[in-house]
């Protein structure tokens, strides 16, 4: 399978207070955007911060590409909020600490009820323990982390149907154009052959003083019209063509972490349909190179979302 950069997933957990006075619910949500590189944004409380490495690890584990914001909420309920439980433990450490900086600098004030209240940790309000809470978040990541993973396989299932159509799609249009290109290439050079006639005076009547002989002038023809179908010559573009659509295919069809392999092949088939629409001497070879740039632009959008 391959993988889509983009996708969301999220799972909730409602935890009870060991007071019985109402209780917290713990929500993990994870938005995910394409990205050279993994780049992991976390934003929560700072009562969970503890997780933020157990969670960090367990997504470079699972995600090699794209941009992650990570969103931890906790929302009390109404009966835990007016509970308002002081946690001692967390006020036992912020008195001692005052009592420090007090001895270091007596002119200090004292804290403010409201600033006590307001300290990280000293307001239990959840009334639920740090390691429950802890272990809340965690499985709360895990679940959401493989539903994210669930998400970007089948929204990667679909940009790989559309990818191959467009390989189809492709193969098509060299299919039909090969055959014409021996054909188109005598038709130009014959029209050449025609100028240059004209050109050189070969139509001359027999009887008019040249400067160069007729034998000079159809030698130099030759030349022209010889070198002028090795410019407009297209095989070897398109023999390249087929070789980078097997190798997109091929790709594509092996899945896995696929998108910087993609982002190269799309860079090769651009090159090839461009040199193709140079050199193209006819009206055919000229609209079918337009419409490889724009199938190629059409996957070369699209690869940029795959991991």
């Amino acid at each position: 399978m391959i993988y889509s950069m983009t996708g969301y997933a999220s799972a909730t957990r409602e935890l009870a207070a060991a007071s019985g006075n109402g209780g917290v619910s713990v929500s993990v949500e994870l938005r995910t955007v394409n990205s050279r590189f993994l780049d992991l944004n976390f934003r929560m409380p700072e009562d969970v911060r503890v997780c933020e490495p157990t969670l960090r690890e367990m997504l470079m584990n699972k995600l090699s590409r794209g941009k992650v914001d990570i969103r931890i909420n906790l929302q009390r309920s109404e009966q835990a909020a007016n509970a308002g439980a002081l946690n001692r433990d967390a006020l036992a450490q912020l008195a001692v600490l005052e009592r420090a900086v007090l001895e270091a600098f007596p002119d200090a004030g004292h804290l403010r009820t409201g600033e006590i209240l307001r300290w990280p940790g000293v307001l239990a309000e959840s009334g639920v323990s740090p390691d429950v809470l802890r272990d809340a978040v965690l499985e709360c990541g895990k679940q959401a982390i493989g539903d994210l993973i669930d998400v970007r396989a089948r929204e990667g299932a679909q940009l790989a149907t559309m990818l191959l159509n467009n390989v189809s799609e492709m193969e098509a249009i060299v299919t039909k154009i090969t055959p014409l290109v021996p054909e188109l290439i005598t038709k130009h050079q014959q029209k050449i052959v025609e100028r240059l006639q004209e050109a050189l005076g070969i139509a001359a009547p027999d009887t008019a003083v040249t400067i160069v002989s007729r034998e000079e002038i159809a030698e130099r023809i030759r030349q022209e019209v010889t070198m002028y179908g090795i410019r407009i010559d297209i095989a070897e573009e398109l023999s390249r063509l087929t070789a980078h659509l097997n190798e997109t295919r091929h790709v594509i069809q092996k899945g896995g972490k696929v998108g910087k392999r993609l982002d190269f092949m799309m860079q090769e088939l651009n090159r090839e349909a461009n040199t193709l629409g140079s050199k193209a001497a006819a009206k055919e070879l000229a609209d079918s190179s337009m419409t490889l740039k724009l199938l190629i632009e059409q996957m070369r959008e699209q690869v940029q979302n795959l991991e």
